[in-house]
């Protein structure tokens, strides 16, 4: 082994690296294997007594992708249309609005850009007129004088900063919520992919995901002017009821008829009816009957149930916004010292606890409404001036909601909001299947390669065979050790490597045959092939290794795991074939008499 001792310090100390990374897997896949044999009660206890080694252990061992552990694909796309009218500010109108919506219809017919549609829509009505009467920013030197062409280059740059925004808000939330190795990619203008390993609550996720986190704080309407409002309502819709008999006019005097004892409710709707009601709340007709600067909102939660169904509270709140979300600076997890009930408080910074010490110190007695993306949390009474700027939100489903509102809220809000236009759910039982597929696959490529290289190489094939075997460990090593993710294509790049990793020994033992038949000693002929062989195993590997790095870093999700996978591979192989094999073969020719069969 004279000269091998550099060689041998790289073997152990490579594969003791890779057993070192490998092992929180194998602990992890045996504590999956204990916990599911469990009872359920017993289950639940050893999981909470064990929560953070099990979250230490998940953390630390080779993630797999979404289509082998399951979970969620979600696209998301960016809401430009109400961006565009948001960036307008006060200056925007039903003109625009208008002209929004055109422009967003065109752009989905014609897959073209909605904002160059929003100009080629406004130039038409007016050539002369200039689209900055609707949008201006100092700090981009948009002004009453500039272009068209100026504003559109600043409202896509606007656009662009949205979506890479959204995705950092997106990532933060994700993270919080505790996903193992999430993707998220950007795809065209204004889209979002999202890739989320092991999710089973879907509909948890779907809310996390696109709630914008518009946190809002306003005064509960005028008693008065509610009672009166409900009153005229209710007469209109009873003169319209004589005339014609309608569905969703039923419905609204059943709300209006509903004995209301809380002055600042309007009625409650059974959650079935509330499209319907918001149907009519959005007409003229009954829009004009409201009182001035008055908005109806939903309660968040069911207030009550009867006959099955859950009923929610339609609140009056004024249309003046108070506070924003903007201000909070703290928000965590507490508990109700009466009930016991999750809440979430929240701290202000100064200019918020400023502002919010106004505010209640001129509403005592009145409720403010405390508003998330347009639903109403709680309403509280003010009872005496808050100067400290801490307040909190109740009337939460539970301990999960409450996180994930802390989440968002501490995520930040979204720049403009998010629709999930296409969603595919990857069940576990389907995961499970391609895991052991995939095995199969590996194993009996394993397999038919170990015997081929036995009966056409003999002694030289069974070395070949086990550094293959260390191959597909220092694989698995790699990518534990970089975390990245084992995917199915990942699994096809693993196969793929067990033939090209015996390609270098081919190549080796083919020179060292014909070494052998001009005549040269066992000796000089294993010297001369390993030496002669090794340009062309050079070239082709590190020509295959370029390939991998093309196709990381310009591929996507199943692409770009088949890369890492197949570079992985490669790295490993070079040293399997290069290193251990000479290794091995060395120690076996040590004896001049020494005789190994190459076939």
């Amino acid at each position: 082994m004279k000269g091998n001792g550099f060689k041998l310090l790289c073997i152990f100390a490579f594969l003791g690296l890779t057993v070192w990374y490998l092992f929180p897997t194998v602990q992890w896949t045996l504590e999956q294997r204990h916990i599911d044999n469990m009872p359920e009660a017993e289950r639940a206890a050893y999981q909470d007594e064990n929560r953070e080694k099990l979250q230490n252990l998940r953390a630390r061992s080779l993630s797999l992708g979404l289509d082998l552990q399951g979970g969620m694909h979600v696209t998301l796309e960016v809401g430009t249309p109400q961006l565009l009218i948001e960036l307008a500010g006060d200056f925007a109108d039903d003109a625009l609005e208008e002209m929004v919506g055109i422009a967003a219809d065109r752009a989905f017919e014609d897959r073209t850009d909605i904002v160059d549609e929003l100009v080629s829509e406004f130039e038409s009505r007016d050539a002369n007129a200039r689209l900055s009467r609707y949008y201006r920013s100092d700090s981009e030197g948009i002004t009453r004088r500039s272009e068209n062409s100026e504003v559109a280059s600043y409202l896509k740059e606007q656009r662009n900063e949205a979506v890479d925004r959204a995705m950092e808000i997106i990532r933060t939330r994700v993270d919080r919520f505790g996903v193992a190795e999430p993707s998220i990619m950007k795809q065209g203008d204004n889209r979002i992919i999202v890739e989320l390993p092991g999710v089973d609550d879907e509909q948890r996720m779907r809310d996390l995901l696109r709630g914008t986190a518009r946190l809002e704080f306003r005064l509960a309407a005028d008693t008065d002017e509610m009672n009166n409002a409900r009153q005229n309502i209710m007469e209109y819709y009873d003169q319209l009821a004589e005339e014609d008999e309608d569905l969703e006019q039923n419905i609204l005097r059943t709300i209006l008829e509903t004995n209301v004892q809380n002055p600042y409710i309007f009625g409650y709707a059974a959650g079935t009816d509330t499209a319907q009601v918001n149907r009519i709340i959005e007409t003229e007709e009954f829009q004009e009957r409201l009182p001035r600067n008055t908005a109806l909102l939903w309660g968040s939660s069911p207030l009550y149930q009867q006959d099955g169904l859950d009923f929610y509270e339609l609140i009056g709140v004024r249309s003046q916004v108070e506070l924003t979300g903007d201000v909070i600076s703290e928000a965590r997890v507490a508990f109700d010292p009466n009930t016991n009930v999750p809440e979430v408080s929240m701290s202000m910074n100064t200019e918020g606890a400023r502002r919010w010490a106004r505010i209640t110190g001129a509403n005592i007695g009145r409720p403010v409404a405390i508003i998330l993306d347009n639903y109403v949390y709680s309403y509280p009474t003010v009872r005496s001036r808050i100067n400290n700027g801490r307040s909190s939100i109740s009337g939460l489903g539970g301990l999960s909601e409450a996180e994930d509102l802390v989440n968002i809220l501490l995520s930040g809000a979204l720049p403009a909001p998010m629709d999930i236009i296409e969603e595919r759910t990857v069940g576990a039982t389907l995961g499970e299947a391609s895991i052991r597929a995939g095995f199969l696959s590996v194993v009996f490529g394993l397999i038919a390669v170990a015997i081929f290289m036995i009966f056409y190489y003999h002694a030289g094939g069974a070395i070949a065979d086990l550094a293959l075997f260390l191959n597909i460990i220092f694989i698995l090593g790699i990518l534990a050790g970089f975390q990245a993710t084992l995917t199915l294509p990942g699994i096809a790049g693993i196969v793929l490597t067990i033939g090209m990793a015996v390609d270098a020994n081919v190549l080796i033992f083919d020179r060292i045959r014909e070494e052998l038949r001009a005549g040269k000693t066992l000796k000089a002929a294993i010297d001369n092939g390993y030496a002669n062989a090794m340009s062309a195993i050079i070239d082709a590997n590190v020509t295959t290794f370029f390939v991998g790095i093309i196709l990381f870093s310009f591929g996507m999700g199943p692409i770009k795991g088949f890369a890492v996978t197949l570079m992985a591979g490669i790295a490993a192989s070079l040293f399997s074939a290069i290193v251990i094999t000479r290794v091995i073969v060395d120690y076996l020719t040590r004896e001049r008499t020494a005789k190994l069969s190459f076939g």
